[in-house]
């Protein structure tokens, strides 16, 4: 599973952060986007959940 942060949409809720910090992080631009290429199988149930609670679905899978 491989994921993307559209930046034009990210508002910088950090609900992504919150919900799968293994996956997710700040940029220098202070919004998010996926720190790893690739998404760990073991936190994939929290990367879809991020996924799903984006308020801006921003976040989209690639």
């Amino acid at each position: 599973m491989k994921v993307e942060v559209d930046q034009d949409l990210c508002i910088s809720c950090g609900a992504c952060i919150d919900t799968c910090p293994e996956v997710f992080d700040w940029n220098e631009d202070e919004k998010a986007y996926a720190k790893v290429d690739e998404v760990p199988p073991e936190v994939e149930d929290d990367c879809r959940e991020a996924l799903e609670g984006c308020p801006t679905e921003a976040i989209k899978e690639v």
